[in-house]
Order: structure tokens, then sequence, then C-alpha cells
């Protein structure tokens, strides 16, 4: 399984993260996404997903976070992109509280986008994000860790992705919110966490990666608006050309 052959690979910085190694909770974890998100790969790439989880489990383990928080860490994508293979959602939760306890699974939901409402009307897209950002109010500080330090490891991989290429649309292409609206999206997720009281040491590099896109975002309207710009400073030259020769002042 692909995930599984990438799992010593992830395994191994987060065992070096963490002072006395990963627990076997935390390996249980990960075994657990490698298993539901197996076949997945990062939007526009062919990394395996299980890279994504990893990293915020190692982001989290950084910060000092306890076994609880990197535990929902890991697993904090597994009900919205799982649901597949005969599993349902239904399915998921359960085995998620039944394995790693309802506070975990409490957490996980906290910062899993919902396709309905209370009421049970489907989101839209637009609304799912809105939903997302008016739930972090009630959400514990745990949860708020979580989506820090997901959205952390989001922004930087696409930092880090546009330094590495000469076709920044292809990074772009990848979210259907287009340029604007990602760059916009992490500031949002940023300012709404503040907002709700959210003040831990992690939202120092969250504001500094939400604002790298906003830099290379005016980087790129500088540099379009200089491509566009006449050169009004030229030397008219028109009397050089060829059958008009230069006039003469007697």
């Amino acid at each position: 399984m692909l995930c599984v052959r990438v799992f010593d690979v992830v395994l191994s910085p987060l065992g070096r993260c963490m002072s006395t190694g990963y627990s076997d909770r935390i390996n249980h974890a990960l075994a657990f996404a490698a298993k539901h998100h197996d076949q997945q790969v990062r939007k526009g790439t062919r990394l395996p997903y299980l890279t994504h989880p990893a990293n915020v489990a190692i982001i989290l383990t950084r910060y000092g976070q306890d076994e609880e928080t990197i535990v929902a860490g890991i697993l904090h994508d597994v009900i919205e992109d799982c649901v597949r293979d005969g599993y349902t959602r239904e399915m998921l939760e359960s085995r998620i509280a039944d394995k790693f306890g309802h506070d975990v699974l409490a957490t996980v939901l906290a910062v899993t986008n919902r396709k309905l409402d209370d009421d049970g009307i489907e989101l839209s897209s637009d609304e799912r994000k809105e939903d997302y950002l008016a739930r972090l109010a009630q959400a514990s500080d745990r949860a708020r860790w979580v989506c820090a330090a997901d959205k952390v490891h989001n922004a930087s991989t696409i930092v880090a992705d546009l330094k590495r290429t000469d076709y920044p649309e292809t990074v772009w292409g990848r979210f259907h919110v287009g340029r604007e609206g990602t760059i916009r999206w992490y500031r949002r997720v940023h300012d709404r966490l503040r907002e709700v009281g959210f003040d831990a040491p992690i939202m120092r590099e969250l504001d500094n990666v939400a604002r790298a896109l906003e830099l290379w975002e005016r980087n790129n309207q500088l540099d379009a608006e200089a491509s566009r710009r006449p050169l009004e400073s030229a030397p008219d030259h028109a009397g050089d050309r060829i059958g008009h020769p230069p006039s003469a002042n007697y």
C-alpha cells in the first residue's frame, strides 16, 4: 500500500521531534491514518497524503502539545476525506471513538468541514468555510491547536512549492478558489483564531506564513504592473529609422 510504504519515512522525523520517541498510541494513530488515507495523495502532487497528518503531528510536538492533541492532529482529515471503501462517516466516527476516545473524536469533528448543517441542509463550498470559521468559537483549545498546525503546514507547503517552480499557476490550479481565495483563506483562519481568543505561540508562525503568501501576491502584482508599464522615459529615435534621416538645426 502506498501510505504504508512511506510509514517509516514519516515516523522517523516525528520520533526525532519527541524527546521520548513516539508513543504506542501515536504509532497506532499513524497506522490508522495510513490505512484510511491509503492511495490518497496531496493535491497536484504524487506525495502520499499521510505526509500531511504526520507533519501536523510534528508541528504540534514541536510546540509541546500533549498526546491527545497530537493523535487528533494525525486523524484530523480521516472523517472528512476517507468516507469510501465501504466506510461511512458514522462508521469512521465510531472507530475513532472506540480506538482513541471520545475526546479525540470531539477534537477531530471540531476541525472537520461539515457537508450538512444542523438542520440537515447541504452546505455549499463557501458555506462550509463560513461554518468552519464559526465553529471555532465553540472549539476546544486542542481543536484550535490542530486547526493552526494544519493551516501552518498547508500554507508552508504552498510557499515552498511557489519557490520551487517557474510556473506558479500549476500551484494555484490545485485549489478551486484560485490564488486570491486561497491566500485570503489562510489570513481569515488566522484572524478568526485571534478573534476567538486563541493566542498560542503557534499563532506567530501562522501569521508569518500567511504574510509570506500575501507578500508573494504583492510581488506578483508589482511584476505584472511593471511588465505592462510603457517605457515612459525611452528616448525618441524615430529620426534614426531607415528612410527618416535626423533633422538638422541650422
